[in-house]
C-alpha cells in the first residue's frame, strides 16, 4: 500500500521547487493535492508539469484571511477532506543590516511568513480529520542567527512559536504537527539571496554559504521533500510538536 493512499493535501507555496517536488512526491504515494500559491501562471506550470488528474490548484494571498478560507474550502469542495497540510509558503526579503532595513519589507515577511503560517493552520484545522499531519516549513534560520537577514530571521524563529502551540491545542484530535528547518536550498529563494547580499558577485556569496555547511554543499529540494513526506505519512506516527533540522551539519557549529 501506497504511503499516502486516500489522503488529501494542501501544499502553499506550491509554484515553487520545495511544494513542485513534494507535490510529485505524494502524487506518487497515492494522495490528491491542492497547490496554492500566489501567481496562476506557477501553479498553471506546476499542475500541467505533475501531469495528475489528482492535482489542482488555488491562487491565493496567504497573508489574506478571506484568501486562506477560499483554499481550505475549495480542498475540501474538490476532494472532500484533508488529510495534510504542508504549511510552506514563504518569502526572503532582502539582504540589508539590521539598522538600514528597510521596514516595509520586514512588515511584507512577516505578513507572508508569520501570519500567512498562523492563518493557514488556524483555518486547515477547522477542518482536517482527526488523525492528520502539519508539517511547517521554517529553516536553518529558524534556529540560528544570520547576518543581513533579520526579517527572515524573525519570522522563521516565530514558526517555531506556532509549529509548538499548535501541537499542543491538536493533540485532542490527534494530529501531529511539527517544523522543519532546511539548510540552504538549490533553489530561486537562495539565488535571490546571494544576489541581495553582494549585487553581481551571487556565485561567491553561494561559495561563502557552502563553506559554512560541513556537508559542503547546499541541499536539493527533493531531499527537503523526502523529510516532509515521511513527516506527512503514518511513518511518523507519533512525532509531533519536534524541530527536523536537515541543514548539512550547519547548527552544530
Amino acid at each position: 500500500m501506497k504511503k499516502l493512499e486516500n489522503k488529501v493535501a494542501i501544499i502553499t507555496g506550491g509554484a515553487g521547487s520545495i511544494g513542485k517536488i513534494t507535490a510529485e512526491l505524494f502524487l506518487e504515494e497515492g494522495a490528491k493535492v491542492m497547490l496554492v500559491d500566489l501567481l496562476e501562471d506557477g501553479l498553471k506550470e506546476a499542475v500541467e508539469a505533475l501531469k495528475s488528474k489528482y492535482v489542482k490548484y488555488c491562487v491565493a494571498d496567504v497573508s489574506k484571511s478571506k484568501d486562506v478560507e477560499k483554499y481550505v474550502n475549495e480542498t475540501v469542495k474538490e476532494f472532500g477532506k484533508i488529510d495534510i497540510f504542508f504549511n510552506n509558503a514563504g518569502i526572503e526579503g532582502v539582504v540589508r543590516p539590521l539598522v538600514d532595513y528597510p521596514e516595509d519589507e520586514f512588515d511584507k515577511v512577516i505578513a507572508v511568513n508569520v501570519k500567512g503560517t498562523w492563518l493557514g493552520n488556524k483555518y486547515v484545522l477547522q477542518q482536517m480529520n482527526e488523525g492528520g499531519s502539519i508539517i511547517m516549513n521554517s529553516s536553518v534560520a529558524g534556529l540560528i542567527g544570520f547576518a543581513g537577514l533579520s526579517a527572515y530571521v524573525t519570522s522563521k524563529h516565530a514558526v517555531v512559536g506556532i509549529m509548538r502551540t499548535t501541537a499542543i491545542e491538536a493533540a485532542p484530535q490527534k494530529i501531529r504537527v511539527n517544523s522543519i528547518h532546511p539548510a540552504p536550498v538549490n533553489n530561486r529563494m537562495m539565488r535571490s539571496i546571494e544576489e541581495s547580499a553582494s549585487v553581481g558577485h551571487g556565485e561567491e556569496v553561494k561559495k561563502q554559504f557552502e563553506a559554512m555547511i560541513p556537508l559542503g554543499r547546499y541541499a536539493e529540494p527533493v531531499e527537503i521533500a523526502k523529510l516532509v513526506l515521511f513527516l506527512a505519512s503514518d511513518d511518523s506516527q507519533y512525532i509531533t510538536g519536534s524541530i527536523h533540522v536537515i541543514d548539512g551539519g550547519i547548527s552544530v557549529q
